[in-house]
C-alpha cells in the first residue's frame, strides 16, 4: 500500500521537530487528510501545514495518539531494513552495559521503535506490541529479532489493557520454540525463578535493578518490609544484605509462592516470610499491631494511568507513604517508587513530603533513582522518564 501523507494543523509541528514522536488527533488537519480514510497501522508521511516534511510513521485513526513518528530520514521509511538497524542499535547499547543477556532489549520510543517492548531472558525474548502500527509490522519485527538475536524462543506477551485503546486483541502466544513458564535469571548474585508466560508484565522488572543495587550503601537494618513485593526482588536483596527478618507483602498468592521458592533457592528462607493482602490494609494492620521496621520498601503499580487520574493517584501515593512511615523505626530508611509517567519527579516528592507531614515525620532525601540504562530516557519525550525511586531517612519530626 502506498504511503499516505498526514498533514498537521498550523503550528502543530514544533513539539515534533524538537524530537517528540506522538501526534494527537486534534493536531491533524482532518480537512486536508481525513483520518477516517486511513487504516489502523497504515504507514504515513507526516507533513507540516506548509508541507514541510517531518518524518515517516504510522497512524491509527481510532486512537487519541493517532500517529507516531518512527523515522526522520526521508530515505528510510518503515521497512525490514529499518527494523534491523534499530534492533542492532538497541543491542549494541545493552551489550556495552551488561555482561549477561538479561535486560530490556527494546524500550519503545527511546529506541526508535514506538509501540514495541522486548525483554531478553537469555535465549528467550518476551515481546509486547502495543500499537496498531507495530502490530501491522509484526512479522517483519519478529524476523528482525530472530536475525539479530538468534533466540531459541519468542513469546508475545500481548495481554496488556493498553492494546484495547488501539483496537487490538489481547493474548499470550509462543511464536518460536516451545518455552516453559519457568526460567532462572541472576541479579547481583541472587537467583530468581520467573514466569515469562504468566508473570506480571513479562515476568520481571528490569527497570528497578539499579535501584535495588543501591540498597547496599545505606544498610537495611534487621527488619525489612517489602510492600508490593511481587516475587521478592527487593526483599531478597535486603536479606542478602544482612536483614534477619524480611516480610514481603503482595495480593497475589502466585507471586508469594515465588517469593518462598526464590528465598529457598538462595538459602534465605529462614529470613524471609510473607503476608498476602491489599497493601493499604496490611500496612494499617501492621501499624495497629505496633510492628516496626528498620527499612520499608514501597514499589506499587502505577496509581495514575491517565492524566485525569492525577488527583486520586497523588492521594493514593500520599496514603501509602504515610502508612509506610508509620511502621518505620525513627531514623529508618524509606525506599519509595512511582512508575506513573503522568506524575513528575517533583510531584511525587511533594506527595511523599505531604505524607511525612501528616504522619508527623521529618524527611531527609538521600538519593533519587530512575529506571536503569536499559530503559534509556529520550530527552524530548518526557513520558519515557517514568520511574521515580526515592531513598529517604525518616525521623520523628524536623
Amino acid at each position: 500500500m502506498k504511503t499516505q501523507p498526514l498533514l498537521l494543523r498550523k503550528d502543530q509541528e514544533r513539539r515534533l521537530v524538537a524530537g517528540h514522536c506522538w501526534i494527537y488527533s486534534n493536531e491533524v488537519d482532518t480537512q486536508a487528510t481525513p483520518l477516517k480514510n486511513l487504516e489502523p497501522g497504515q504507514p504515513v508521511e507526516i507533513l507540516s501545514r506548509q508541507e514541510r516534511w517531518i518524518g515517516h510513521g504510522y497512524v491509527n485513526p481510532h486512537s487519541l495518539i493517532c500517529a507516531r513518528i518512527v523515522s526522520r530520514d526521508r530515505n528510510h521509511p518503515l521497512s525490514p531494513a529499518l527494523w534491523l538497524q534499530r534492533i542492532h542499535d538497541a543491542l549494541s547499547l545493552r551489550e556495552r552495559l551488561y555482561s549477561q543477556p538479561f535486560y530490556r532489549l527494546v524500550f519503545g520510543e527511546s529506541d526508535g521503535l514506538p509501540g514495541l517492548i522486548v525483554d531478553r531472558y537469555g535465549d528467550l525474548l518476551a515481546v509486547q506490541i502495543t500499537t496498531a502500527g507495530m502490530e501491522r509490522a509484526r512479522g517483519e519485527i519478529l524476523a528482525a529479532l530472530e536475525q539479530v538475536i538468534r533466540p531459541k524462543a519468542i513469546v508475545l506477551r500481548n495481554d496488556m489493557s493498553v492494546r484495547e485503546l488501539e483496537g487490538l486483541e489481547q493474548g499470550v502466544e509462543s511464536v518460536l520454540g516451545d518455552p516453559t513458564d519457568e526460567l532462572t535469571l541472576t541479579e547481583q548474585g541472587l537467583e530468581f525463578t520467573i514466569s515469562p508466560l504468566t508473570g506480571q508484565k513479562t515476568g520481571w522488572f528490569f527497570d528497578q535493578a539499579e535501584n535495588r543495587a543501591r540498597l547496599a550503601r545505606y544498610g537495611v537494618g534487621e527488619r525489612v518490609l517489602d510492600v508490593c513485593s511481587y516475587i521478592g526482588a527487593w526483599g531478597l536483596r535486603a536479606a542478602a544484605l544482612g536483614a534477619t527478618e524480611v516480610t514481603c507483602v503482595d495480593s497475589s498468592p502466585t507471586a508469594l509462592e515465588r517469593v518462598a521458592d526464590n528465598a529457598a533457592r538462595n538459602k534465605l528462607d529462614t529470613r524471609v516470610n510473607h503476608l498476602r493482602g491489599d497493601a493499604f490494609e496490611v500496612l494499617r494492620e501492621l501499624r495497629d499491631q505496633g510492628r516496626r521496621f528498620d527499612t520499608v520498601i514501597l514499589d506499587p503499580p502505577a496509581f495514575i494511568k491517565r492524566r485525569k487520574d492525577e488527583k486520586d493517584g497523588a492521594q493514593a501515593y500520599q496514603r501509602l507513604n504515610r502508612l509506610g512511615m508509620e511502621v518505620l523505626e525513627p531514623g529508618g530508611l524509606l525506599v519509595t517508587s512511582s512508575c506513573s509517567f503522568h506524575m513528575s519527579r517533583d510531584a511525587f516528592l511533594r506527595a511523599v513530603q505531604l505524607a511525612g507531614q501528616r504522619a508527623g515525620r521529618g524527611l531527609q532525601l538521600l538519593e533519587t533513582g530512575q529506571q536503569g540504562p536499559d530503559h534509556p530516557v529520550q530527552p524530548a519525550i518526557p513520558e519515557t522518564a517514568y520511574l521515580k525511586t526515592l531513598f529517604l531517612r525518616v525521623l520523628p519530626g524536623l
